[in-house]
This record gives structure tokens, C-alpha cells and sequence, in this order.
């Protein structure tokens, strides 16, 4: 179990912003994303939990012993923190082969077990074939399993990613996928994972943490996350929503409904607790969950509303069709090729999925 209790300030420089970086958060065994987009300090806060970076205060417990303490000075330095580290550019060392790459992480063990150990490892992660190559010489993918490997040899209680599949392609991103899952399952070890990929955090993550402006803003699971944002920013951070200004038109707890009033159109939605009628809220909806036919000269019917397409793009599995007034809708390709030329649409939002800021 690791415990983060952190804060950090830089102060303002010429051609750089003041940042303060604030935040706490605990790890178990699993993997714990850290999501955010550049510069919200996700990799600061790997930076202290290593000993890379020094906070200015807070405290870091790694299995009850005392990694970092700003009150008593207390501050281990890296090599004695035993967290191991994977770094954005693997930083293996380039004048080594991978297999002594990952026995100088062994390097404390007597040799013939230093050599079990490595030979175990470069089995694991399916390096046997490789291990003689040089870090140049290898995939992107064999480096960063090599550099997993190697973090994992010097037998760290937690290990900490800082954006693995960076850089990769999709079939190499889904191999690296499935060795931190391997990492999770076989070694029972805190992950703590950085990322600004929202599907990585579906992939991997056990618990997230919504990290922005040095702070962290929401926590809980992937799917909850995305099925309940905490705020207007965060749902803009995930990007993944509709998102449009509504009035709150009339609120029935008895029913439990409402109705809401967006542009000219008014749509039943769930009761809003908290809300009153008059309220200005943002509202928001998976386009996935939106339903999109076209209109055919047919008056919009309940939850329904009347667009005009703007464009198509074209997804892996279907077309997303964007419309003139910020709409969203996703649709099979084969249903798709039928309607290719229709340019006025009835979107229809289900009362059950909209859901209010």
C-alpha cells in the first residue's frame, strides 16, 4: 500500500506560469491511473513518490516505512525507496545488451542467482530471442518490455509507469496492455500508472484519479467516472460527452422526472436533486447513446430534436455523425451506407441518459 500526501510550488519564470501542485492519494495492489493532460503534473507526482523530486511538504508511506515526511525532514533517496520506475523513453542503458540491461538491476544478488532471475524474467516477458540485442536494435515494444522487465528484477514493492504505450502502435500498445496486466496478476504490487488516454484507463485501470492543474479533481472507477463527471471540467477533460446548456422547465420528485429546456426544444430527463425550476445547468450524453434517423419531412417527436449534418467521420467500428447544432450521434457503417446522402436528421436523446452538471 502506498499513501501520497504531496505539495510542490514553482514559482513563476520568465516564458513559465506560477504551478502548485496539491494532492493525496492512496494505492493497493492493482493498477491506479493518474489521468490528466499534459502539464496537470501527473509525472511530478511520480517524480516525488521515486525520490526524483522533492516536495515542499507532505508525507509518502510506502507499506508503513517512511519514504518522504516534510515535518521531520525524513527523505529516502531513490535507490533506497525500492519502487521501480518505467520511464517515456525506457532509458535503458544503450551501451548494454538487454540481458545485461536487466542483470545490473540484479545486481545485488549472488551471480548465479542473478542469472536465474534474468533468464526467468526475459522468459516471462518473451525475451529469450532478444536478450543478446542492444536497445537500439529492438522494437519499441521488446524496449518497453525490457524496461518493465528490468524495473521488476530489482524487486520493488510498487512500480510506477509514466505513459508505457506512448509512442505505440495499436498491436504493440495491446502487448504492452497485457504485460502490465501480467505485472497486476502475477506480482500483487501497487501500479501506479500516468496517462492521458482515456481507453488505457478502461484497459488497465482498477481505480483513477482525474488529475488537473496539479490537483486531483475526481476519484472512483473508470466506468464511473464516465458515467458520472463531477464537474463541467471534468467532463470536458474526458471529452467523450455531448455537452450543451439547458433551463431546468419543471422538476417532479414523485415521478422522479424533469424537463428541460435546451435551445427551442424542451426534453424529459431524469429528476435533478438539488435543482430548481429556473436553474441554468450543463447537461450532458454518450453519443454513443444517442439515436439518429433521418427526419424524411417527419415532425420531431418526444426527446427528439431536428438537426442538420455537419459531418461524418469515419470510427473503427462506425460512423460518428456531427451536426450544425453540436450534436453527436454514432451509427453502424452498413446502416450508414444507406442514409450516406441525408443531410436533415431526428436526433432522439433517451430521458434516461441525459444527465445534468
Amino acid at each position: 500500500m502506498i499513501s501520497v500526501r504531496i505539495q510542490k510550488q514553482f514559482a513563476a519564470a520568465p516564458g513559465s506560469a506560477a504551478f502548485t501542485l496539491d494532492l493525496e492519494f492512496t494505492a493497493g495492489a492493482g493498477v491506479t491511473v493518474l489521468f490528466g493532460p499534459s502539464g496537470s503534473g501527473k509525472t511530478l507526482t511520480l517524480e516525488c513518490i521515486a525520490g526524483f523530486l522533492r516536495p515542499g511538504a507532505g508525507r509518502i508511506e510506502l507499506d508503513g516505512r517512511l519514504l518522504f515526511d516534510g515535518a521531520s525532514g525524513v527523505c529516502l533517496p531513490p535507490r533506497e525507496r525500492q519502487c521501480g520506475y518505467v520511464f517515456q523513453n525506457y532509458a535503458l542503458f544503450p551501451h548494454m545488451s538487454l540481458r545485461a540491461n536487466l542483470g545490473f538491476a540484479a545486481e545485488r544478488l549472488p551471480r548465479l542467482e542473478r542469472h536465474r532471475k534474468v533468464q526467468e524474467m526475459l522468459e516471462r516477458f518473451h525475451l529469450e530471442d532478444v536478450a543478446g540485442r542492444f536497445p537500439h536494435e529492438l522494437s519499441g515494444g521488446q524496449r518497453q518490455r525490457g524496461s518493465v522487465a528490468r524495473a521488476l528484477l530489482a524487486a520493488p514493492r510498487m512500480v510506477l509507469l509514466d505513459e508505457p504505450a506512448r509512442g505505440l502502435d495499436a498491436p504493440l500498445r495491446e502487448e504492452l496492455h497485457e504485460v502490465i496486466r501480467e505485472v497486476r496478476e502475477g506480482f500483487q504490487l501497487p501500479v501506479v500508472l500516468v496517462t492521458h488516454d482515456l481507453e488505457e484507463c478502461f484497459a488497465l485501470g482498477d481505480h483513477m484519479h482525474v488529475v488537473r492543474d496539479g490537483r486531483i479533481v475526481q476519484s472512483g472507477t473508470p466506468e464511473s467516472i464516465v458515467e458520472q463527471p463531477a464537474s463541467l471540467d471534468v467532463a470536458r477533460l474526458l471529452g467523450v460527452y455531448d455537452l450543451f446548456p439547458a433551463e431546468v422547465r419543471s422538476l417532479d420528485p414523485g415521478a422522479r422526472t424533469s424537463r428541460l429546456r435546451m435551445g427551442e426544444h424542451e426534453l424529459s430527463a431524469p429528476y435533478l436533486p438539488g435543482k430548481f425550476k429556473g436553474d441554468h445547468v450543463w447537461v450532458y450524453v454518450l453519443p454513443e447513446r444517442v439515436k439518429a434517423a433521418p427526419r424524411e419531412g417527419q415532425r420531431a417527436g418526444a426527446n427528439q430534436i431536428p438537426a442538420t449534418l455537419a459531418r461524418t467521420i469515419e470510427l473503427p467500428r462506425g460512423i460518428r455523425l456531427e451536426f450544425t447544432n453540436g450534436l453527436r450521434a454514432e451509427v453502424p457503417r452498413e446502416e450508414f451506407a444507406a442514409m450516406a446522402s441525408t443531410r436533415e436528421w431526428l436526433i432522439e436523446i433517451p430521458p434516461g441518459e441525459l444527465r445534468a452538471l
